[in-house]
């Protein structure tokens, strides 16, 4: 939890106590059955399929045309947007392709309710594909003709993941960026699987119990699929194996009819002297060949903590290095290094120590064409950018400046200079838990708001930054979605807006935001 969340959390829990405080001394009132069902419809299961429409998942195309999937009244649609004229079409022909698809697959399908939630545009858009249950399907946009595909496609993604012992079947796997190939976990060690042909490959053989490679497990947190990440070209993978053979076990009793049954993992504690230790790995898939990092094995495997995957590793573009981010294990001291992908040579870039926690949403970014690197720092007291050079480790200079922390980056162009990033209390007057997008030049000139609007906002830029998707809403409106220009901010068209007049019909009322001082007579506390 970010410390904004912290604080919104504490004034929330300050607030509700002040306010409960007059109830305690009144006589406890009897819930009845229509007490509870009342409390039942206003929960969020009950509330949320009332609210139609206001999200937008932009799926970017070659062109900067972009599709998503929108709820309507009755269901779902596909909207196909070409932000350069400005227009709004079906995606396809939705209720000749749910003909086409029933007599093909055998089934009853609406054009309201089609079994997909994604599918794959051809380069031409005029056909596309996407996953029923375990099969295929390719159908004509015009929905004339639904053809089997083969198997459905794996689950995975190619990025961070989980890991134990027997498996490599269903979700928990990690797709290479070609997707040709799927890694995962069996018997500890990594393997991976061609898609289109099912063969598979050892690629690590000393894995062991509580020493596996990309295993998952940080104690609280476990899973099996494995914690990696693919080079650019598919050809290597960077990875850990975990040492967790001597630290000391939890365990829990799940109750449940009949005898109990008593898990155990491993779970290190504050004041352990041995805890899970992270060795770093490069693997080259097609030599088999497994490159050990020069180096002490590692406290972390990311800035914030051990539940998140690779976020804190940067490949090159050419796969020859790896960047990535060693954190000490009180999380005061966060080291940037670069490795030889081929030797295992470790070169230490620059660290940063400060006497608390070193705490970073934002991760490591890597200019590897600028040869510099992106860094986030709370030492002035915000959460701000830097700027360093990836060669000599030397700081350039402070990118961004003021009050409001810097949360995310949304992309940066490392041609143009630019980097787009959201962050929050940086709107004069405005409730500082609303989130805004902003755009700056690496040198710290042209810094410009681009989401004016009062309300949390979230960015979706276009691969090539020509177009802004986005969504924003307030506790108590409800979420608009706009194309933007990314440059100046500009609204080119609307795009969506939710529907909650099904909502209130039910009987909900919106929060009232509210703002009030705190004990010194001039600090603003908002809820």
């Amino acid at each position: 939890m970010d410390t904004l969340s912290r604080r919104a959390t504490l004034i929330a829990c300050t607030l509700l106590g002040a306010g409960m405080a007059p109830v305690a001394a009144q006589p406890p009132r009897r819930f009845t059955a229509a007490d509870y069902d009342r409390a039942v419809r206003m929960l969020g299961p009950s509330l949320n399929p009332l609210v139609i429409g206001g999200s937008v998942t932009a799926n970017w195309l070659a062109d900067d045309r972009f599709w998503y999937r929108n709820q309507t009244a009755t269901g779902y649609e596909f909207v196909l947007l070409d932000p350069a004229r400005r227009t709004r079409a079906p995606a396809f022909d939705h209720a000749a392709l749910a003909a086409a698809l029933s007599a093909a697959a055998g089934g009853k399908y609406r054009a309201d309710s089609l079994p997909f939630q994604s599918f794959v545009f051809s380069k031409q858009l005029d056909s596309l594909s996407f996953d029923v249950g375990e099969r295929r399907w390719s159908c004509d946009a015009r929905g004339t003709r639904c053809v089997a595909a083969g198997p459905a496609r794996p689950t995975g993604q190619g990025g961070g993941g989980g890991g134990g012992g027997p498996g490599g079947r269903g979700g928990n796997t990690v797709l290479s960026p070609d997707g040709k190939r799927a890694a995962f976990i069996r018997d500890w060690n990594l393997w991976v699987r061609e898609v289109a042909t099912g063969r598979e490959k050892q690629l690590t053989d000393d894995g062991v119990k509580d020493f596996g490679y990309a295993t998952d497990n940080a104690g609280w947190v476990q899973s099996d699929r494995p914690i990696l990440l693919w080079s650019p070209d598919s050809k290597k993978i960077a990875t850990q194996q975990q040492d967790e053979r001597k630290v000391g076990e939890m365990y829990l009793v799940e109750t449940k009819v009949g005898h109990p049954a008593l898990k155990a993992w491993k779970y290190p504690l504050p004041g352990d002297s041995v805890v899970a230790m992270i060795h770093r790995v490069i693997i080259d898939v097609d030599a088999g060949k497994v490159v050990r990092l020069r180096m002490p094995p590692d406290f972390h495997r990311a800035m914030l903590g051990d539940n998140l995957s690779m976020a804190d590793l940067s490949w090159s573009p050419d796969a020859a290095r790896l960047a990535f981010v060693s954190t000490s294990r009180d999380h005061k001291s966060a080291t940037v290094r670069v490795a030889d992908a081929a030797t295992g040579v470790v070169r230490t870039v620059f660290d940063e120590t400060v006497p608390t926690q070193y705490e970073s949403r934002i991760g490591l970014k890597v200019l590897w064409g600028r040869n510099e690197v992106l860094w986030n720092s709370e030492r002035d007291d915000w959460s701000q950018l830097y700027l360093y050079d990836l060669a000599t480790g030397k700081l350039e200079h402070q990118i961004t400046t003021g009050e409001g922390p810097v949360t995310e980056l949304a992309r940066v162009d490392e041609k143009a200079g630019v980097v787009w990033f959201l962050a929050n209390g940086r709107e004069p007057g405005q409730n500082p838990y609303y989130r805004h997008l902003y755009r700056i030049d690496l040198d710290g000139r042209n810094y410009r708001s681009l989401t004016p609007e009062a309300g949390r906002h979230a960015a979706q830029l276009s691969p090539d930054g020509k177009y802004l998707v986005d969504t924003w809403s307030t506790p108590d409106q409800p979420p608009v979605v706009v194309l933007r220009d990314p440059g100046t901010g500009k609204v080119l068209m609307p795009l969506e807006r939710a529907d909650v007049t099904k909502l209130l019909a039910a009987g909900w009322k919106p929060p009232i935001p509210i703002r009030v001082k705190a004990a010194d007579g001039r600090t603003d506390l908002y809820g």
